[in-house]
């Protein structure tokens, strides 16, 4: 077994590489390379890219990177998982394994990948709360611009096996449950929000989150993307409505994990999340095991409709 670090990034397939990039770029990403066949973005971190998108004849989620904590680890993730270690041919290189889940979702382990300059960004905002104020003599005055996203936070996976899917996230790529979902009964577990098994330090509370899938087919439920604050959130939402982009259901607060969330969908269907201020949680924290309900999916946010489950 190893222990990824992170999630690197989320791969789709969709019909025009030009319509997935004009959203993309509203959203907050930006482009890092393009080819012929496939469009990469970033974040304003360091990361290379966090989306890829490969030209295909339909729109489909494809697979998820994921981050070895060394070269050592993917030679012991390989032997694992009956791959091997190659040069990896993408755009960022280092090295990879490559393989497919239980599940059949694509899987890249990488390690060594080049790393870009950061893009700038605003600081996030000081606030003013009835207690503890924090901004003397400043004013917030911000314009109507995409939401800084600042990296790649997690991807959330249906899945048609859901203990096959948990076994393996957990015993071959280190993941933990944080948080878990029944129905019924608190045996029958139906979800788990996982963070990366890396000990005392403190992680995402979840990078993967595994779902039962509802109609037994295997794709992303969603992909979350890290923004400044709660104004980025807002600001960025009102940017997206203002270039009419389908929006799925936001703002609000999640129960596990604590973000603040506003969902989107992309041109082809995919929902995607601008997030702030998740928690951090580490191989000490508790394990929370909470009965299924639509009420569970938040503390605070508008009503929820059907469309968001689509």
């Amino acid at each position: 077994m190893i222990t990824v670090k992170d999630i690197a990034f989320v791969r789709y397939q969709a019909t025009d590489l030009d319509l997935m990039e004009r959203f993309l770029l509203d959203f907050g990403l930006h482009r890092s390379e393009r080819t012929a066949q496939a469009l990469y973005m970033r974040a304003s971190g360091p990361a290379h890219h966090c989306h890829i998108t490969e030209l295909g004849e339909s729109n489909a989620t494809l697979g998820i990177g994921l981050l070895a904590q060394s070269e050592a680890d993917l030679h012991t993730l390989a032997a694992e998982v009956g791959s091997q270690v190659e040069d990896n041919p993408e755009p960022g290189g280092g090295q990879r394994v490559r393989f497919r889940d239980p599940m059949g979702t694509l899987v890249d382990v990488i390690h060594g990948q080049a790393t870009v300059p950061e893009l700038p960004h605003r600081e996030p905002l000081l606030s003013n709360p009835a207690t503890g104020r924090a901004r003397f003599g400043k004013v917030v005055r911000l314009k109507p611009q995409p939401s800084a996203v600042v990296r790649l936070g997690h991807a959330a996976l249906l899945v048609s096996d859901f203990p096959k899917a948990l076994d393996f996230y957990t015993r071959v790529l280190g993941f933990r449950p944080s948080d878990t979902y029944f129905a019924g009964h608190p045996d029958n577990q139906i979800a788990a929000f996982m963070h990366c098994g890396l000990g005392a330090q403190w992680t995402d509370h979840h990078t993967v989150a595994l779902i039962s899938s509802p109609d037994g087919s295997n794709r992303f439920d969603h992909t979350a993307f890290e923004v400044l604050d709660l104004d980025d959130v807002m600001q960025g939402g009102e940017y997206l409505k203002s270039k009419e982009w389908k929006h799925s259901w936001g703002v609000g607060r999640h129960i596990q994990g604590s973000q603040i969330f506003d969902y989107w969908r992309d041109p082809f269907g995919n929902k995607i999340e601008h997030w702030t201020d998740g928690d951090l949680v580490n191989d000490d924290t508790p394990v929370g095991n909470e009965h299924i309900s639509n009420e569970e999916l938040r503390q605070w946010a508008p009503p929820l409709n059907p469309e968001f489950f689509a």
